[in-house]
């Protein structure tokens, strides 16, 4: 009998120092107007000096772990999958540092870069090691700290992302169970690697023996490009998904999109069909956080009881890469901590 992955935890951190666009406006010389017009973002978070992606993760993994009910010990967890753009460091990977601090000693552990589709690119990895019977238990984190790549003369991206974890527990059980995962579209395309991308750093640049430009080690963006492509990417996904799984669009009960933008949100969720008040959007207090987007935005929608036991909801993102996915499942009865 093949095992399904069943969601049975939810957790979230965001850490306290909350950025108003009324400060990035000051900052910037512009207005808090342009900046919510724009983005549809009205503040957002940023980690304090000294606070690390890997601590973020930490605390968003006790939670979920706690949400799950399970004590974080040697053996409780098979596998710790991160999902991040903003590692501690290009080595080691920062998952099995998060496993160990959670007490999940000898678990493994490793990390996934796919930048704001990483979530789902992780939840299908610990999806398919359940199935596959590697594991039984999984803990899935996004987490980054993009305030720490930003340039802070860069108007244009600083106004839109912000730091934050969130976390789910994955188990294996049976797929007509409330939180089991249906299926997966994964997708990419690396023939617009440069549309976003961070131009120093990696061995790239190191190979050429040359000193990186100014500001190329901050994060950089084409947003026109990201706007067009992360609208059709995410719904073309979508309904692949959907069209596979046999989940006719009027029978979710709602869409969680990657948190990137409040018009793409809803050009995504205009082109499948989708009303409006059915797609979830949290970013307007937590920015773009990349990695940690999602499981944010599931956190977010659980805890305002937005979300009903059993409903189908589709998950769906795009980042750099360029990279795409989607996830659909049905609703569980869990708490998030």
């Amino acid at each position: 009998m093949s095992l399904t992955a069943v969601l049975t935890g939810l957790g979230a951190y965001l850490p306290p120092r909350r950025v108003s666009n009324e400060e990035l406006a000051d900052r910037f010389d512009t207005t808090e107007e342009w900046i919510t017009s724009r983005t549809g973002i009205r503040s957002r978070r940023w980690a304090d000096p000294g606070t690390s992606t890997g601590d973020l993760a930490v605390e968003a993994g006790h939670r979920a772990l706690k949400s799950a009910g399970i004590d974080p010990e040697p053996g409780a967890v098979d596998l710790v999958v991160l999902a991040t753009t903003t590692p501690d460091h290009l080595c080691p990977a920062t998952a099995p540092d998060v496993a160990a601090r959670l007490g999940l000693a000898g678990a493994a552990a490793f990390d996934i870069s796919a930048v704001c589709s990483g979530f789902v690119y992780a939840l299908e990895t610990a999806a398919n090691a359940i199935g596959a019977g590697r594991a039984a238990t999984v803990l899935v984190i996004g987490a980054e700290t993009y305030s720490t790549i930003l340039n802070p003369a860069d108007r244009t991206t600083s106004v839109i992302f912000g730091d934050g974890a969130g976390a789910v527990v994955l188990t294996a059980g049976d797929a007509d169970r409330p939180g089991a995962l249906h299926g997966f579209e994964l997708g990419s395309d690396g023939t617009q690697k440069d549309v976003i991308r961070i131009p120093a750093g990696g061995s790239r640049q190191r190979a050429a023996l040359t000193e990186p430009a100014p500001g190329d080690e901050y994060f950089t963006m084409e947003g026109r490009k990201v706007f067009v492509s992360a609208v059709q990417r995410m719904s073309e996904s979508s309904r692949s998904l959907l069209d596979r799984i046999d989940w006719p669009v009027d029978s979710l009960g709602h869409l969680v999109g990657h948190q990137a933008n409040v018009r793409i949100l809803r050009a995504v969720a205009e082109q499948l069909g989708v009303p409006a008040e059915r797609a979830v959007v949290n970013l307007d207090q937590v920015g773009n956080t990349s990695a940690a987007s999602i499981p944010l935005a599931l956190a977010d929608a659980a805890a305002s009881a937005s979300l009903t036991v059993g409903e189908r909801v589709l998950l769906t993102a795009f980042g750099g890469g360029l990279t795409w996915g989607s996830a659909a499942l049905t609703w569980p009865d869990v708490v998030p901590a």
